[in-house]
């Protein structure tokens, strides 16, 4: 029988720490190994790198990563390793916040990419996404301008921001900025996960606050967002406070129950993440870390025969953690029926940002230790 909300984490005394700040210390300990998850080859498809935020895969095999610092990389089909030119003058890159997440599309137009970045102007500063088009010979991203703007940033943290394209829009996982208020109010579009159309950045037709780009709200940092395949269900991974990282079934409308503003002058981590006492009708976690945390950083499914009976299920990077954590999740997708790590990946790579399904079944995993050792692996079932 699946459980909801059930943890990797149970532990004794857990410590408490502030996971949206991915601090390293004491994470939770792992779950057992799974005895029918199949040993797995990582390999280094690229290194050199700081902060590679999140990585994406060109029809031609051409892989695109961008760094959190303001650098757009590039490693083509034959090897060659290259930097692209790309306006990144008013980035706002600091703490959590700056380049971000990104998604490729691709059509006969040409290749179009999003970016969610901070940006910053004079005393303005905000999160946004932007989109480009890059050039045939994958050496500049031009800029086309941006599709929306004006998620709250004002020290770096909790910038977001993960995006998702879905048809013809893009769904977009915000933070909350470390401010009180802003998950629960509706005209903040800042703890939200926002359903716009890609080309015009308008609400999407059908959103559930009329002409708000709002699709759900109560989320403290979402970093993760991922369809199950063969459905239309999509799931939120966001980092906890000092407890509760949450794997979240969004449900249009639906309000998943942070607020830390008990004094509402003050950022309050001591609440849950979860709150239906202080917000009544508030959606419980399908997944939570427990008393601990390890900073839930990404999330993408398992889809390929290769990883037998863990085909299907949730992988979700983890920062603190330094592990990949993967979810067999009930027919229903509300409850997770197992749960295991990838061994091969339990404190070995450090950091772990980014997790990310690719068309052969493998993952590629990004790694988040900075200092210019950052690698972008590529995780493959023997």
């Amino acid at each position: 029988m699946g459980t909801r909300l059930k943890g990797a984490a149970i532990a004794a005394a857990a410590l408490v720490v502030v996971a949206g700040c991915g601090s390293d210390s004491a994470p939770p300990p792992t779950a057992p190994p799974a005895a029918d998850l199949p040993s797995v080859e990582v390999s280094t498809v690229l290194d050199g790198l700081d902060h590679p935020w999140d990585v994406v895969t060109a029809a031609d095999g051409t892989l695109l990563t961008g760094e959190r610092g303001g650098r757009f990389v590039a490693l083509l089909p034959t090897g060659e390793r290259r930097e692209l030119r790309a306006d990144l003058g008013d980035l706002f890159a600091r703490g959590e916040t700056g380049l971000m997440g990104l998604a490729l599309v691709e059509s006969a137009q040409g290749r179009k990419l999003f970016s969610c970045q901070g940006f910053q102007d004079g005393g303005q500063n905000d999160v946004r996404v932007v989109s480009w088009t890059i050039d045939p010979q994958w050496t500049e991203l031009i800029r086309t301008g941006t599709v929306i703007d004006g998620f709250p940033s004002t020290s770096g943290r909790h910038g977001g921001c993960r995006i998702l394209p879905i048809g013809n829009d893009l769904l977009i996982g915000t933070g909350d900025s470390a401010q009180p208020t802003v998950s629960q109010d509706p005209e903040s579009l800042g703890g939200k996960v926002l359903r716009v159309d890609a080309e015009t950045g308008l609400p999407t037709a059908g959103n559930p606050y009329g002409d708000s780009p709002v699709y759900t709200l109560g989320h403290r940092n979402v970093q993760g967002l991922a369809v199950r395949p063969g459905t239309d269900e999509v799931y939120s991974v966001e980092h906890g406070p000092t407890v509760d990282d949450e794997v979240n079934l969004l449900e249009p409308g639906a309000n998943y129950g942070w607020k830390p503003d008990r004094d509402p002058s003050t950022y309050d981590e001591s609440v849950p993440m979860t709150d239906p006492d202080r917000v009544p009708g508030a959606v419980g976690a399908v997944w939570s870390s427990g008393p601990s945390t390890i900073a839930t950083a990404s999330g993408t499914f398992l889809d390929g025969p290769q990883w037998g009976a863990w085909n299907g299920a949730l992988a979700i990077g983890a920062l603190k953690g330094k592990r990949v954590v993967l979810l067999r999740l009930s027919p229903n997708g509300h409850t997770v029926d197992a749960e295991t790590t990838v061994p091969e990946l339990d404190d070995t790579v450090g950091r772990i940002r980014t997790v990310v399904t690719q068309p052969d079944g493998s993952l590629l995993v990004t790694t988040d230790n900075g200092g210019g050792d950052d690698r972008i692996l590529r995780v493959r079932p023997r």
